[in-house]
């Protein structure tokens, strides 16, 4: 039979008939073929078109096709076949065969498809033509079943066609009703996926005429109905771009269950759509989904997805209670036995389809290696994709258009792959490498034809396969990259390019780093994604990476010599060239200078083709190519200075590739020599030091910030010591370099601290918590950058006529607004950050004409503009003072400086006052002297004397109290938020009694301190303003832990006390609607009164029994400010407000008494 077919090998006549005449004759073949027996009508091949696929067709026929193709080109052919489609009546069976020969043997044939279809739709608009019509809907339809990878599918081209206003059928209004009518003349003999997509992607119809759109919905129901496929049983996730018939509600119900599994373990949140479903199609979800979801099974020991969504589905009464008992029962009843009978009967259903891939497989391999057989590719391909969709079953009618919007899961810390998708994967990438090697043995890329792109955008057209298939390269290229073999990497690195051809067919990628924090997954392009693959943190994946690169770079040049520059840059993914540039000068020192190009891209790819080959070779000698060179000077290529750094800065030194001397070569080179000088438009800095000590700065942060992905959210605790210290080298630059400027706050701004604020500026989080949560980090981060530079780069010099002056306006803005923040004793910096300060205040007093003098000066600043400074040299002095004073004496050999000696003196005053009873004195402000005893009292083991020492201070020491009893309160609440920092929450509530006791025993007047900045710009507000924010905000905890102490006669003695009380009640009681701030109670091992260790329920209560106690106690005038409060103590406590208001009501009265006798 095959005999007769030699007469159509047009290679036979060669020159022995005129190429017009040999075409003349294929056409009329051609011709004859598509017109012979014309007897299926329009509603047969409607009907029947699916069996008409290019694998379906009898294989003499397909060939007879192709063979008459080789005389024409692709636009030829297909205008021949619209010639015939004109002019004849024609067999559809044999027109609808040939489109789909035609779009699978022709790679461009897929946009002259599109072209054709717009051809026909505009003439049959034009006249009203139903056949034009009707031919153009068969060969859409016809195309579209040889997958996405040949033509886009039916629901999309419908779409594209009539979804929107510029629709052919939007012109007018006979359009519209012409569109419908054709429409409903096909309902009789439709498929049912057809008319789902008809209901489900309506043609746009303006507002007055949707009642013609009604009434063809109602005919495409009733034909469903007819075919027994109710809308209502759609399946959740339902594929509208197959036109497989055969899918039952049992079947699409199954896949609607697969999905929402799938979207439940990566959000562990019952999908959207199936709370929709069991509200508004319940229908569907009670006689489908939930029987397809409670299927009987052995349950696993450890719960797995499923039960943890069926336990989310019951508890939030999704499920009837029958239903899950008949689930529960029968899950008992089933045995292990049951489950092995299962997979034996599963294993021996899928043998038979993978030997059938398999044998096709290595079919295409003998094609591939014979350049005469080239153009037998295409047809194998579709016939390897029809073997591929039977292995992977019913996961092949995945919803088309669903995926194409929805990104792909992958877990890149641990991809999981079930191992029939992983020996399928593994199949198909072998027999690619297999394909490769074989090819390049006889001919270099450019010879080899386009077999491999066809092969790989056939992967690629089947969606199901696209999640196991970016998995498994996860796992081959991220976890076993260093062990690959040449021939690996090769294959890897080619079928990459190829991925990259066809990424218009492959969904963004969802990247899920393995790490427990509720942070935002990464979305991805495929080309984004290999850059999250490719890591260069040892030797061995320095090595891997530098050799998967070149390879991929190399085959891109060799494989596509003839494009241009522009095809070359959309086809390279950016990723790949950053980590060259990265790694060759890196390796390399040839690629740190200035480069002869070559031209010859022969001798690239056997460079890497070579079983031989030397990769550092290799990539020197792709770093040499004019092509590449090009491609460098190209702004997405560009690696900027930023992205080199994040690169560095994820090297482990220990195991780097490169020893320590190496290394700090290449950082002088890269940071001094490359990205110094280098324009900002190319990645660089202008030859700005400042602007590159910004960059690595927050480069530095952001990096620590991110979690190190490559670790599972394990971050690296420390900074790269090596960049460290060229950015310490590059402040000490800019801090030699600049002389001070005349005038001291406005003449020079402190570019490090604009850094750091900047990044705090106009940040916008997902959530207050995520927000809080980054910028207690963020600023933690900047501490530890401001500790590792040089001290004296805190401080800023500046001239003040002809004298120098020290300049720490920036540092103080910096701790007042942010730095206090992450204080966890709420009222002192941390110890290294305090000592950092004073070192460099030492250091930074060289500068002074007169050093003692600019130390006193800025020591007598913090007293006003920033106290927490002092407030910490009070809690760290006994560790701040030795290094002060040996310091001081290695600068200057003379006494210390007033204010630092005075410093010291408060330090003694306090212990001794402590331990031999001497009269403590009062210099300077008294929360200065306060601070320094209430240090000394915790630093000292309780003897049980500081109650008579409280008792000695001398009546002139009030303030002293009252700020004693702010720092105390302070601690109160350091011990509950920050347990760690080794405070005790007794020890300090009893401390904060005595001092209270012993302001009541004097009549001192106290409820001041917890007045706000804003409500009360008194004496106190220094101490408010050195706190924490989240110190200050807990305030109505330690005040109301003070209740044991709180006498009858203060109700009467503060008139303002009520209201003090009120207003710290309601923040108390905001906290805990608010859920913020308010520390966790936790009662092991202590005592069984939780209102003794300041648990925020009992405290509430506590206050609340207080106040209500309290307020029918306070005489009339506590009431004549407190109108402010009444409507949130009325909002969030009903009965305090009536009691509020009953007691106020007397007060107004003798308020009026009192007015009347004024008059």
């Amino acid at each position: 039979m095959r005999f007769w077919l030699n007469v159509f090998n047009a290679s036979v006549y060669k020159s022995a008939v005129h190429p017009d005449s040999l075409q003349q004759f294929f056409r009329h073949t051609l011709t004859e073929v598509l017109t012979y027996n014309p007897l299926l009508k329009v509603s047969d091949a409607i009907h029947m078109q699916k069996e008409w696929s290019f694998t379906r067709t009898c294989l003499l026929l397909t060939t007879l096709y192709r063979k008459l193709f080789v005389a024409f080109s692709a636009k030829e052919s297909i205008r021949q076949l619209q010639q015939v489609l004109e002019t004849h009546e024609v067999n559809w069976q044999h027109v609808l065969s040939c489109v789909s020969t035609l779009a699978v043997c022709q790679a461009e044939a897929e946009q002259l498809f599109k072209d054709l279809l717009s051809h026909l739709l505009v003439k049959a608009f034009e006249n009203y033509d139903m056949e034009n019509m009707i031919t153009a809907f068969l060969i859409a339809r016809q195309a579209a079943l040889e997958g996405p990878a040949v033509f886009m599918p039916y629901s999309e081209w419908f779409k594209a066609s009539f979804g929107n206003a510029g629709g052919h059928h939007g012109s007018s209004k006979k359009a519209l009703v012409f569109l419908f009518e054709f429409l409903s003349e096909l309902v009789p003999f439709e498929a049912a996926p057809y008319l789902k997509v008809h209901i489900m992607y309506p043609p746009f119809v303006p507002a007055k005429y949707r009642s013609i759109l009604l009434e063809y919905i109602t005919l495409a129901k009733t034909r469903l109905a007819d075919l027994k496929v109710a809308i209502e049983d759609m399946g959740l996730y339902e594929d509208l771009s197959s036109t497989d018939e055969s899918v039952q509600p049992q079947a699409q119900a199954l896949r609607d269950v697969e999905k929402a599994l799938h979207i439940f373990e990566n959000t562990r949140k019952i999908p959207t759509s199936v709370i929709e479903a069991s509200i508004f199609r319940r229908p569907y979800y009670i006689s489908w989904f939930l029987p397809a979801l409670l299927r009987p099974r052995v349950l696993p020991r450890t719960p797995d997805v499923c039960m943890a969504f069926i336990d989310s589905l019951k508890r939030a009464d999704k499920i009837p209670s029958n239903l899950y008992s008949t689930y529960v029962q029968a899950c008992h009843a089933m045995k292990e036995k049951m489950l092995q009978d299962e997979s034996k009967a599963e294993t021996s259903h899928s043998k038979e389809p993978v030997e059938q891939l398999e044998a096709e497989l290595a079919a295409l391999r003998m094609l591939i290696v014979d350049q005469a057989k080239y153009e037998d590719v295409p047809a194998q391909i579709a016939v390897i994709s029809d073997r591929l969709e039977s292995v992977l079953g019913h996961s092949s009618d995945e919803n088309e258009a669903a995926t194409l919007n929805s990104p792909i899961q992958v877990d890149i810390s641990a991809p999981r792959l079930e191992p029939c998708q992983q020996s399928v994967v593994d199949l198909l990438l072998t027999s690619f490498c297999q394909n490769l090697i074989a090819a390049s043995y006889f001919n270099p890329p450019d010879r080899q034809g386009p077999c491999l792109s066809l092969f790989v955008k056939m992967m690629c057209g089947h969606k199901n396969l696209l999640p196991a298939l970016l998995g498994r390269l996860c796992q081959l290229i991220y976890h076993q990259g260093p062990s690959l073999n040449n021939a690996h990497i090769l294959g890897l690195a080619a079928f990459v390019i190829h991925l990259s051809e066809s990424r218009a067919l492959i969904p963004e990628v969802e990247a899920n780093f393995g790490i427990s924090q509720p942070v935002p997954k990464k979305v991805l392009s495929v080309s984004e994604y290999w850059n999250f693959l490719l890591v260069c943190r040892t030797e061995e994946s320095f090595a891997f990476c530098l050799r998967f690169c070149t390879a991929a770079a190399c085959y891109l040049m060799c494989k596509f010599p003839a494009y241009s520059h522009e095809d070359l840059c959309a086809l390279l993914p950016p990723s790949l060239v950053k980590k060259l540039q990265y790694i060759v000068p890196r390796l390399c020192l040839e690629a740190r200078g200035i480069l002869r190009e070559e031209g010859n891209t022969d001798l690239i790819w056997s460079s890497v083709s070579c079983p031989s080959l030397n990769y550092k070779r290799a990539s020197l000698c792709l770093w040499k190519q004019a092509r590449f060179q090009e491609l460098l000077k190209e702004k997405a290529f560009q690696l900027s200075f930023r992205e080199w750094l994040l690169l560095e800065l994820e090297v482990y030194p220990e195991k780097d590739i490169l020893s320590a001397s190496e290394r700090q070569d290449f950082h002088y080179w890269a940071i001094y020599q490359w990205y110094l000088p280098a324009p900002s438009a190319s990645g660089g800095c202008d030859g700005d030091l400042e602007k590159a000590c910004g960059v690595i700065i927050n480069t530095i942060l952001d990096f620590s910030q991110r979690l190190d992905l490559g670790s599972c959210g394990q971050s690296k605790t420390s900074v790269s010591p090596d960049i460290l210290c060229k950015l310490q080298e590059m402040v000490l630059e800019l801090r030699c370099r600049r002389k001070p400027l005349s005038g001291c706050v406005d003449a020079q701004r402190h570019f490090l601290f604009e850094i750091l604020q900047d990044r705090l500026k106009d940040r916008k989080h997902g959530s207050a918590l995520g927000e809080q949560l980054w910028r207690q980090q963020e600023l933690l981060l900047h501490r530890r950058i401001l500790v590792g530079l040089p001290a004296s780069a805190l401080i800023v010099t500046c001239r003040k006529g002809k004298k120098t002056m020290l300049d720490c306006e920036d540092f103080f803005r910096f701790v007042n607004s942010e730095l206090k923040n992450v204080c966890s004793r709420g009222y002192a910096l941390s110890y290294d950050i305090t000592a950092h300060f004073f070192r460099g205040l030492l250091n930074a007093s060289l500068d002074c004409e007169e050093s003692a003098e600019g130390v006193n000066d800025v020591l007598r600043a913090c007293q006003t503009k920033c106290p927490i400074v002092l407030f910490s040299a009070a809690l760290w002095w006994p560790r701040l003072e030795p290094v002060l004073c040996s310091q001081w004496k290695r600068l200057f050999g003379a006494p210390l400086a007033e204010e630092l000696e005075r410093l010291r003196e408060w330090q003694s005053s306090a212990t001794s006052f402590l331990s031999s009873g001497v009269v403590f004195p009062l210099s300077g402000p008294p929360w200065i002297s306060a601070a320094f005893l209430h240090c000394t009292v915790q630093q000292q083991s309780p003897h049980g004397r500081e109650r008579n020492a409280l008792k000695r201070l001398g009546s002139d020491k009030e303030q002293l109290l009252v700020s004693l009893l702010f720092f105390s309160l302070m601690d109160l609440v350091s011990a509950k938020i920050a347990p760690k920092e080794g405070v005790d929450f007794q020890m300090s509530l009893e401390w904060s009694l005595e001092i209270l006791q012993c302001l009541e025993e004097r009549g001192t007047s106290w409820p001041l301190l917890f007045h706000s900045a804003e409500k009360d710009p008194r004496k106190y507000c220094v101490l408010r303003s050195a706190a924490s924010d989240h110190h200050v905000r807990l305030l109505p905890l330690a005040f109301y832990s003070l209740t044991p102490r709180f006498h009858q006669a203060l109700l009467t003695r503060e008139q303002t006390f009520l209201f003090v009380a009120l207003d710290l009640y309601l923040q108390l009681l905001r906290l805990f609607v608010e859920g913020k701030d308010l520390p966790q109670s936790d009662h092991a091992g202590q005592s069984a009164d939780p209102a003794e260790h300041g648990d925020p329920l009992e405290v509430i209560s506590t206050a609340r029994r207080f106040l209500l106690g309290a307020i029918p106690r306070c005489p009339a005038q506590s009431f004549g400010n407190i109108q402010p409060l009444l409507a949130a103590c009325e909002e969030l406590d009903p009965e305090l407000g009536a009691t509020l208001l009953h007691s106020a009501r007397p007060a107004a009265a003798m308020e009026l008494d009192e007015e009347l006798v004024l008059f």
